[in-house]
């Protein structure tokens, strides 16, 4: 019998998971079988020849806005934000390597015990020779959002796509689809749309960024078990989201 062998539709991607992602149900801190859950996917994905940097957020362990919110410095709350990133990168990291993909975590913020500093042909090296790059602490200033990062991240080593990991929902919907049951989702959008109508998929910042550098982005849930490969070999689930639609 002919084993149909799976090919992937890019070449380098970068997978943005969100802090809440790697918390679980529990929704703060970070959830070992969730995490193992993810290498494992990340595992798969890489399985397939395709070139993986993942960037983290840090929301499970921090939230920068709600410190400033509380009456922090917005600058210093964003700093424990970066900080509460690479913590979740190290574990990452650490799940990955238990399951023989070998990986490195880079940092925005120096910090040369923990990790090495973000150095973008290092970073490209890397991904080159078939290891899992981990982009940690934002890009090493507050006020932008990890989405930015992803962004960012993603036009520097010039990934073919941005894959949106998402913890409960499994695309954009029209409206918020726990509270409005009449909410349905969408196939395709354009950045234009995802500005235009406030969508929420990501920040302005980060949006504006995929838009001028035409990096298409798909958001997906992360809860389902062998998504990220799905989302990477060109099954039709989640949201796509191009310059145009």
């Amino acid at each position: 019998m002919e084993v149909i062998m799976a090919t992937s539709n890019f070449k380098r991607i970068v997978l943005k998971l969100s802090g809440e992602a790697l918390s679980g149900e529990q929704g703060f801190g970070i959830d070992p079988t969730v995490i193992q859950s993810i290498a494992k996917q990340v595992k798969d994905v890489v399985e397939l020849g395709v070139e993986v940097a993942v960037v983290v957020g840090g929301g499970n362990i921090w939230r920068g806005k709600v410190g400033s919110e509380m009456g922090m410095d917005r600058a210093n709350a964003d700093y424990m934000g970066m900080l509460a990133t690479v913590m979740n990168s190290l574990a990452l990291q650490d799940s990955l390597e238990n399951i023989g993909i070998p990986t490195r975590v880079q940092t925005s913020i120096e910090m040369r015990q923990v990790a090495e500093p973000y150095i973008r042909r290092k970073a490209i090296r890397h991904l080159e020779k078939k290891r899992v790059v981990i982009f940690a602490a934002g890009t090493g200033n507050p006020y932008f959002s990890t989405d930015t990062t992803a962004a960012l991240r993603a036009a520097e080593i010039e990934a073919d796509v941005i894959l949106m990991a998402k913890n409960n929902v499994d695309g954009v919907y029209t409206a918020d689809p726990k509270l409005d049951k009449t909410a349905t989702k969408y196939d395709q959008l354009s950045y234009l749309d995802i500005l235009n109508e406030g969508l929420g998929v990501m920040d302005s910042t980060a949006s504006s960024l995929c838009m001028d550098n035409n990096i298409p982005l798909l958001v997906f849930s992360i809860s389902e078990e062998g998504n990220i490969e799905k989302a990477v070999t060109g099954e039709n689930i989640g949201t796509i989201i191009r310059g145009n639609k």
